[in-house]
């Protein structure tokens, strides 16, 4: 072996960052192997309803006529002056559009690392993403504690973290994944005023709640809106949208890779936006289906469960470990999210997507029968303890 060859084993330590070394790719649950084992997914905030059959095949026949042996329009021109007509942007506001949202959080996170404020900051728990992509970059995440009894935003602290730290970006997810909070608008209005850097408004789940932060776009530079097309039916389309300021929106299409939007997914989302009625519907279904399963879930010994503007419920496990409860409706074939051990104040907690009227009442069934086998009760945990705050992360976060 050469001495080139005898170092090469060594060459990933001296090449890499760190936090890439240290860290660890996102994990999830493979579609695959989900089929394969026969789950109701129940776990990824999926749309459980698929579009309609004849739709499906008019939508075939669009794309058949894509010419795939071209480049895709590298603006997406045409698809981005549909959605500022769609979305009724006002003059001097625009879009950037992404490969899904993640995309763009990364291509934010990109646009301020090596900038003049070392970090970024947002309330916890959220979105794993903010946290994760921070490191990777060479920036801090500074995380502020949602109230513990409602998960609602401590604006004091977030006030004060603002004035110690001088973020780069502020982070708000609208409603906030993984608990469903809905901040209140003149909270964050109060929050765009304190912050020192760019506000992002994550409005991933806006489509199954009763209002938006458009108007707010209106009135601050500073804030940038995430939106996304696969909450609401379309995530196998991985389309993301960025709106705010042309001035801010003409430096970060200096970082966008070109041709990021295939002429497939360009097609495909002009097409179903023609169509969007239908999406429409069936999230409108979604939210009454989610406003029943959480009576179900109010009824059940030994949950308790929280109000939700998302398309799924966050609850706790008050009287079994959640682990348990968790396999326990594995074995019954239903996939939820497991968030005990991911985070302190959400001890004993799992995340369920609102699936459909049949899938909705077989996990309510089966809840109920996982808590009857579990055995003897346990006390419900204190989150005022010591051992509560500092509990080890044991699961994949959000």
């Amino acid at each position: 072996m050469t001495e080139a060859e005898a170092g090469n084993g060594d060459l990933p330590h001296r090449l890499l960052r760190r936090a890439l070394l240290e860290g660890e790719a996102y994990q999830a649950v493979p579609r695959t192997a989900r089929d394969k084992a026969g789950l109701t997914r129940l776990d990824a905030m999926e749309n459980p309803y698929p579009l309609p059959d004849a739709l499906v095949g008019e939508l075939g026949r669009v794309l058949a006529r894509v010419p795939l042996h071209r480049y895709p329009d590298p603006g997406a021109t045409e698809l981005r002056e549909v959605l500022q007509a769609h979305l009724h942007l006002p003059p001097g506001r625009g879009l950037l559009l992404g490969n899904g949202s993640d995309e763009l959080i990364q291509l934010l996170f990109l646009a301020v690392a090596g900038g003049r404020s070392p970090c970024t900051l947002g309330p916890a728990p959220s979105f794993i993403m903010y946290r994760r992509l921070a490191p990777l970059l060479g920036m801090d995440h500074v995380e502020i504690p949602l109230r513990a009894e409602d998960f609602s935003l401590d604006e004091a602290a977030l006030c004060e973290a603002l004035r110690k730290h001088t973020p780069a970006l502020l982070w708000l997810a609208r409603p906030n994944n993984p608990t469903g909070s809905h901040y209140p608008v003149a909270q964050l209005r109060r929050l765009l005023d304190a912050a020192p850097g760019l506000v992002v408004i994550d409005e991933a789940y806006q489509a199954f709640t009763d209002d938006d932060c458009l108007e707010l776009l209106q009135e601050y530079d500073r804030l940038l809106i995430l939106r996304t097309f696969s909450k609401q039916g379309l995530a196998g389309l991985r389309l993301g949208l960025l709106l705010g300021a042309e001035s801010w929106l003409r430096e970060l299409e200096k970082l966008r890779l070109p041709y990021n939007i295939g002429s497939l997914n360009q097609a495909a989302a002009l097409f179903l936006l023609r169509h969007w009625a239908v999406l429409e519907d069936q999230a409108r279904m979604m939210r009454l289906e989610r406003e029943r399963l959480k009576q179900g879930l109010q009824q059940t010994p030994g949950i308790r469960v929280w109000p939700s503007q998302a398309n799924f419920l966050l609850f706790r496990c008050l009287e079994r470990e959640a682990t348990v409860i968790f396999q326990a409706l594995r074995r019954r074939g239903l996939l939820l999210k497991l968030l005990h051990g991911s985070h302190p104040l959400l001890h004993g907690c799992l995340r369920i997507s609102v699936g459909t009227r049949e899938e909705n009442d077989r996990l309510l069934q089966a809840l109920h029968q996982s808590i009857q086998e579990t055995g003897t009760p346990r006390r419900p945990p204190n989150q005022n303890s010591r051992n509560s705050r500092n509990s080890p992360s044991r699961t994949s976060p959000l």
